[in-house]
């Protein structure tokens, strides 16, 4: 084999690598958020890409023809954008529960004009966004991320892909992510439920009493004590369901 076969074979592996790797992490959470500038995401990408190549089972010379490398490439960015994709549903069922809390604590209650429809569950599920991104790094949960994307190719080999079984897995994800955001605001949903049953009875021995007014201070009160008391256990938890998908892409 002579140097300019040699060199544009590398090239062309560095390049298939790039195609998955690049691809994911450009939806992954914690490297793909906008708060990131995309041209710091792109040398992410590209440091990676070269750093992991020796370590995967990407050969060029394997293909018969320079023809062939078009739908390996398409299959190896379809790959990495399901990767990404994917983790990024899950990441949402902290968005989910941050609505459902500001639902349940009556933050987003479109007859209080001081907080305003929807703006107080915007306010907690940015928050708890952003908790999740911070601990992903803080955890190093970064580091299985980049492990993750590693062994995918023992479960994805370059240029095969299942369609049916991508299907169904992204599928499976949207049904997990709303069941750990349902799951992680649990104590929300009995806090509002125990609340609302005490301000009834009351409302209901004392009809004359504003109701409305009492309940949405208690309520408010209440939801950010629990939000504070729980918010550790729900994130070490959500952190817990997500690394157990990036061991094995599957649930």
């Amino acid at each position: 084999m002579d140097l300019d076969t040699f060199l544009t074979s590398q090239f062309l592996a560095a390049a298939l690598v790039f195609a998955r790797m690049g691809s994911a992490l450009a939806f992954m959470p914690g490297f793909g958020e906008r708060m990131i500038a995309l041209r710091f995401r792109l040398l992410l990408a590209l440091a990676l890409s070269a750093a992991l190549a020796p370590a995967t089972p990407v050969d060029v010379q394997l293909l018969d023809s320079p023809q062939m490398l078009l739908p390996v490439l398409a299959i190896e960015i379809t790959l990495g954008v399901w990767i990404g994709t994917v983790a990024r549903i899950i990441m949402s069922a902290l968005q989910f529960a941050g609505y459902q809390i500001g639902l349940v604590s009556g933050l987003s209650n479109a007859f209080a004009p001081e907080t305003g429809a929807f703006q107080g569950s915007t306010m907690i599920a940015d928050a708890l966004m952003m908790a999740g991104v911070a601990l992903i790094f803080a955890t190093d949960l970064h580091h299985l991320m980049i492990d993750a994307l590693l062994r995918s190719y023992d479960i994805f080999p370059p240029g095969q892909i299942l369609p049916g079984d991508l299907a169904g897995q992204a599928i499976k994800a949207v049904a997990a992510s709303f069941y750990i955001g349902f799951a992680l605001t649990v104590p929300f949903h009995v806090m509002g439920l125990v609340l609302n049953l005490g301000m009834g009875l009351a409302n209901r021995m004392m009809p004359a009493l504003p109701v409305f007014f009492v309940a949405t201070p208690v309520l408010i009160g209440a939801g950010l004590f629990v939000l504070v008391v729980a918010a550790p256990t729900m994130l070490d938890g959500f952190m817990q369901r997500f690394a157990d998908w990036l061991s094995s892409f599957t649930f």
